[in-house]
């Protein structure tokens, strides 16, 4: 089973942390199986699964319900639980009651969206036992502030600012950080600064690992995609062919036949 201490075992190792999205239970029984390291109950589910057009609709109760119905099906990655928009913010007690809910019902940690604002919250969850993932660069649930999806971290300036807030959540106690859009020379030198863990979703090839949007990746969910995501396949074109095919046997009288009917 994979702990936080297994991953940081896998930076000094210099091996590769493969992390993936999930929002069920079919798909997190699916992924586990692969042997991936790390399972995200992403705030992305706002716009994958839910259809809104950004992170920030999203509630405690419907984070709860994905991350209890992900960690019922996985037996080996370690579930990690994003904590969404007004969890955490509004104060330490709010962020420290909202994590612990997410571990009650099944995530091993959480991840929350920032940098020097949310240092004395993450302190007090990792003071508690609450294993916390930063998220720096491109932060979804900043989206208004930052004008859009846009890189960050392209100027001398806001790399500096970047570098410096990774080194915060380090010493704050994250075990771990993502790092959002962001050019991979400034993931190379944030890697090499911190002795955490760096896994990059649009940063590049030097992080410590990568993560990606499920949906994203296999082509189910394609109202954008980003520069930085591969397809590895098609899933939503073969979901309409198979429902075509039957559409149309079933018009035709040709589904179902004897093979798969009663006597």
């Amino acid at each position: 089973m994979v702990t936080i201490r297994t991953l940081a075992s896998m930076r000094q190792k210099q091996e590769k942390i493969v992390c993936l999205t999930a929002y069920d239970y079919p798909t997190a029984c699916i992924l586990d199986k692969t042997g991936i390291d790390v399972i995200l109950v992403g705030d992305s589910a706002a716009n994958v699964f839910a259809g809104e057009k950004n992170t920030l609709p999203i509630t405690m109760e419907e984070m709860l319900y994905h991350t209890r119905i992900v960690s019922r099906a996985v037996k080996n990655a370690l579930v990690i639980a994003d904590m969404p928009f007004l969890s955490y913010q509004t104060s330490i007690q709010d962020a420290v009651y909202n994590a612990g809910r997410f571990l009650k019902v099944g995530a091993a940690g959480v991840k929350l969206e920032g940098g020097a604002p949310i240092l004395d919250a993450i302190k007090r969850l990792v003071a508690l036992g609450i294993p916390v993932m930063g998220h720096l660069g491109l932060t979804p649930q900043s989206i208004h502030e930052l004008g859009g999806y846009r890189l960050q971290g392209s100027t001398e300036e806001s790399g500096a600012i970047l570098i410096a807030d990774a080194k915060s959540l380090e010493m704050a106690g994250c075990f771990a950080v993502v790092l959002e859009k962001i050019p991979a020379s400034l993931a190379k030198e944030i890697t090499a600064s911190i002795s955490i863990p760096t896994i990059g979703i649009g940063a590049g090839p030097f992080c410590d690992g990568q993560i990606l949007v499920l949906h994203d990746m296999i082509g189910l969910f394609d109202d954008f995609s980003p520069k930085f995501v591969k397809q590895y396949a098609h899933v939503g074109e073969a979901i309409r062919q198979a429902v075509e095919q039957y559409r149309d046997e079933v018009r035709k009288g040709v589904y179902p036949d004897k093979a798969h009917s009663f006597d």
